[in-house]
């Protein structure tokens, strides 16, 4: 796993292509324009702006050349919140095999040593049961239930609301 980089954008847009019906269920609705190499560079390199700031970390998880998944940590707020947002998906080829919990895990740490921050806060749908256990797995405690949170599949949808504290 490492930061994403502008020449990822091919494999990005074929990881996408090939999940496209995979993640479907719990993602928003993509222009076709999303699944394009071009569309794909702009949006790291917008990432990669807000990396250089210090308030995300756009991660790709890779098996050799093949992107295998997104992880982004997003939204980092310094000051007295010190938090960030997390969001992932791994390839439907690459999904049970403990390479979300095992990325997730890794982020925390970074979260915990290398950026100091305080919390990580994620979300999943009410029926994401596998996106759940990954968080639990990582320490993360539901925090509660957010009616209608975000846009997903073409609808509001119910998610379930986790955080974890990384220093008391």
């Amino acid at each position: 796993m490492r930061v994403l980089r502008v020449g990822d954008a091919a494999a990005l847009a074929t990881a996408y292509v090939r999940n496209r019906a995979y993640l479907s269920p719990w993602e928003p609705m993509r222009p076709e324009e999303y699944f394009t190499e071009k569309w794909q560079a702009a949006d790291i390199a917008n990432r990669l702006v807000a990396h250089q700031a210090g308030e995300a970390y756009p991660l790709g998880l890779f098996d050799g050349d093949r992107l295998v998944g997104r992880f982004n940590l997003a939204g980092i707020v310094r000051g007295p919140f010190q938090s960030a947002g997390l969001g992932y998906w791994v390839d439907s080829d690459y999904a049970g095999r403990g390479l979300a919990s095992a990325a997730v895990h890794a982020i925390v740490e970074m979260a915990r040593g290398e950026l100091g921050l305080h919390r990580i806060e994620a979300s999943t749908l009410l029926h994401n049961g596998a996106s759940q256990r990954v968080l639990l797995k990582a320490g993360f405690q539901q925090i509660g239930t957010a009616p209608r949170y975000l846009h997903i599949a073409g609808k509001w949808q119910d998610h379930n609301l986790y955080q974890v504290i990384l220093h008391d």
